[in-house]
Order: structure tokens, then C-alpha cells, then sequence
């Protein structure tokens, strides 16, 4: 049996409510399937508008097998180009992040434009056509201050996600706003394993103490089911909506994106061990931070957002292997805030890195225990994990249209 024929049974045999055969965790060929099928498939958040204000600007990054640079071309669009030189494919931008004037691969000086068009190869045989020899093009979309990519020949549709998130990030003008901070970690397990115990607050109690402070552990606010019955939530979002806050849970019909803003516990206003702003700007004029509690995005399979009256928390997830898992996190602030005046890296900070360090411990030790031969898939729990098993949904739905050929319609998720 090939690995597709073997991944599709084993997605059409799973016990519902259950978790993952050993294999989509650690075997390099399903990795490489998940590579094929959604990272080169789905529409993917790479950065934001506000890493490259200027002309010039770029940032790199790695999708599976292919760099790419993102950069604001001279006329302030925002472009994605794949970062191979036409001329031997050596990589054009090596740095994390940088600014030119021409992007100049440093193997043999070929020159381009910032829009990717060819400008200068030195000593070429006479017919040499520059026009064919650009950087190749990436599909790029930009909302609300997000940055999304999507390398697949005929990208999926982005107006769905465009349409449902531009309101509810309107407010808090992500494009006026900077990087403060930067974390990458590195979480030894698959990228499944990171989304999964992201999707659940079971485990928060007994591991995120700093979280615990002010980010509640109802599953009403983590999962997927119980916000609109859960009184003090509907109160919360009546309030935020009557002050022009769009609140309410909202999903894909696919499962793929939803948001929602829920409160936070004990009157907190941020994720700071006091509860108080972390900064002392808002992030926008005219709205009351002390009411708003927090912003929850999620667009599988690269993005978890947190964005609250003071700061936005965004967070990116890349694969780097079967059993690796690049998670970066930004904290951005007002660009007119000032560090050391209106806020400190430790207190802007603390909470979300220390609460990062700790779910890549639980991530490893996940890892850890299903290489053992004598794993297999275990129940999940109703009550918590309601988050997890419609994360576990949406990559089986789509992996079984996707093994299937598209031919299938996507189940629809309530």
C-alpha cells in the first residue's frame, strides 16, 4: 500500500473523539504529506504589515522546502517572492530581516527590482530575455495587519477569511503598530501536537501559573462549544458590541478560522502577573481597555492570536520536521509607544514567554511518550477538549478531500 492509500485508510478507520494513529505524529512520509497537502495548499500568516513600514523593507522565512521574502516594493505594496535566484537558484535575501534598495543575489550579483523583475545580469549570452528571468511571485494577502501567503498554483479563497476577521481587527489598527519583542522557540514535536495542546485549557491548572491569573479555564472560552450559553460571556459580548466591538463567536463553515473576544477573569485588563495594562497606550483611541478582555483569532494551520486594548500577542507556527516545530511569537504595541516610559520588555512579556516555555515542555513530553511502541489513540475529554477534536476534524476533513483528490465535498462544522 503507497503512504497515501495508507494515511486515507487510516483517516476513514479513526475512532471519532480519539487522537491521532502514532504515524501522523512522527512518520517522515506523513509529514511529507502534511507538507503537500496544507502547507503548500493553505493560505499561511508570515508577519505584518508593521515589520516592513518602508520601501525596502524585507523579511525571510521557510515554508517546508521553499525560502521566501516578503518585501514592500517601491510603490508600498507588500509582495511575496520566492527567494531563489533565476539564475542558479542560490538564495537572493539571507538575513532574517533587512532593507535594500535592490534585492542583489550575493552569488553572481543578479539584480532585481523589489517587485521581483529582473534587472541586471552581468555578461549574458546575446538573446538573453531579463523579462523571463524574474523572481517568482508568491500569493499574497494582507488584513487588518497580517500578513497571509499561500504557495499553492491556485490558492484557496481569501475573501471568506477577509470578510469575517476585518471587523473585529478594525479597532485595534494592527498597522500602527510595531514589534516590541520577538521570541522564536523551537517545541520537539510535530506541529499537530503544538495545535492540540494549544486547543485545550485542561492542562493549565497544573501548568500555566502566570496565565491562570487572568486567562480563564472554561472550556466556554478555549473550545468550541458553550459561549452563547455561558451568561457572563453573552454579557461580555453585549457590552463590547454596543461599544462598535464586533464580539461574538464566528467559524468557518470549514473550521479552518474563527474568532471571538472573551473576558478575562478577576478584572484583568491584560496578561501581566498584576492584571493591569502592560502598556500604558492603547493600541486605538476611543476604546475602553478595561472592558474588552481579549481578541481570539485562529486560522489553522499557521496562526493563534491574542489582541487586547494595550498590546496584540500574535503567534506563528511553522514545521520544520516530522517531529519539529518552529512557534514564534510578537508582542505588538502602539508604534508612538516608548519602551522604558510606557512599557517594559519583563512586564509586557513574562506571562506568554514563560507560558510558552512551559507548553513546549508539555509539547516534547507529549512527543516523548507516542514514540513508545505501546501508544495508541486515547479518548479525548467532552467537556475540555471540545477545541482539540475540532482541530483533530478540520486536518482529517481536509486530508481525506485533499488524499481523495478534491473530489469530496469539506464537512461542514457547526
Amino acid at each position: 500500500m503507497d503512504i497515501q492509500n495508507d494515511m486515507l485508510c487510516r483517516l476513514e478507520t479513526r475512532r471519532e473523539g480519539h487522537s491521532l494513529d502514532r504515524a501522523f505524529y512522527t512518520d517522515p512520509d506523513y509529514y511529507r504529506q502534511d507538507l503537500e497537502h496544507i502547507w503548500y495548499k493553505d493560505w499561511l500568516f508570515i508577519g505584518h504589515d508593521c515589520e516592513i513600514p518602508r520601501a525596502g523593507n524585507y523579511f525571510t522565512v521557510q515554508v517546508g522546502d521553499y525560502p521566501i521574502v516578503v518585501v514592500r516594493d517601491r510603490q508600498g505594496t507588500i509582495r511575496a517572492l520566492h527567494n531563489s535566484c533565476r539564475h542558479r537558484g542560490s538564495r537572493v535575501c539571507t538575513q532574517h530581516k533587512g532593507s535594500s534598495a535592490k534585492l542583489v543575489c550575493p552569488y553572481h550579483q543578479w539584480t532585481y527590482e523589489l517587485d521581483g523583475k529582473l534587472l541586471f545580469a552581468r555578461q549574458m549570452p546575446e538573446g538573453f530575455d531579463p523579462a523571463q528571468h524574474s523572481l517568482k511571485p508568491v500569493r499574497c494577502e494582507t488584513v487588518g495587519g497580517y500578513i497571509f501567503i499561500s504557495l499553492a498554483d491556485e490558492p484557496m479563497d481569501f475573501q471568506a477569511f477577509r470578510e469575517t476577521v476585518a471587523g473585529y481587527l478594525a479597532p485595534h489598527r494592527l498597522g500602527e503598530t510595531k514589534v516590541a519583542y520577538e521570541s522564536t522557540i523551537v517545541e520537539k514535536g510535530n506541529w499537530k501536537l503544538v495545535w492540540e495542546n494549544n486547543r485545550e485549557c485542561y492542562h493549565c491548572a497544573a501548568n500555566h501559573p502566570e496565565l491562570c491569573r487572568t486567562y480563564p479555564e472554561a472550556p466556554t472560552v478555549t473550545g468550541v462549544q458553550g459561549a452563547m450559553d455561558d451568561p457572563e460571556i453573552g454579557a461580555h459580548w453585549e457590552r463590547c458590541e454596543a461599544a462598535g466591538l464586533p464580539s461574538t463567536f464566528r467559524i468557518a463553515p470549514t473550521g479552518q478560522f474563527r474568532m471571538t473576544r472573551m473576558p478575562l477573569i478577576n478584572g484583568a485588563e491584560s496578561y501581566t502577573m498584576s492584571g493591569h495594562a502592560a502598556v500604558r497606550k492603547q493600541l486605538s483611541a476611543g476604546i475602553n481597555q478595561r472592558a474588552i478582555g481579549t481578541l481570539l483569532l485562529f486560522h489553522y494551520p499557521t496562526t493563534w492570536n491574542h489582541v487586547l486594548g494595550d498590546h496584540a500577542i500574535t503567534f506563528r507556527v511553522l514545521p520544520l520536521g516530522p517531529e519539529l516545530t518552529q512557534v514564534t511569537t510578537k508582542w505588538l504595541v502602539s508604534k508612538d509607544a516608548v519602551e522604558g516610559v510606557d512599557y517594559t520588555i519583563e512586564d509586557l512579556t513574562h506571562v506568554w514567554t514563560e507560558t510558552n516555555d512551559q507548553d513546549r515542555q508539555i509539547v516534547e513530553e507529549n512527543a516523548f511518550g507516542i514514540r513508545s511502541p505501546a501508544y495508541e489513540p486515547g479518548p479525548y475529554s467532552t467537556e475540555h477538549e471540545g477545541g482539540v477534536m475540532q482541530f483533530v476534524e478540520w486536518y482529517c476533513n481536509f486530508m481525506q478531500n485533499r488524499l481523495q483528490g478534491d473530489a469530496a465535498p469539506l464537512s461542514r462544522v457547526a
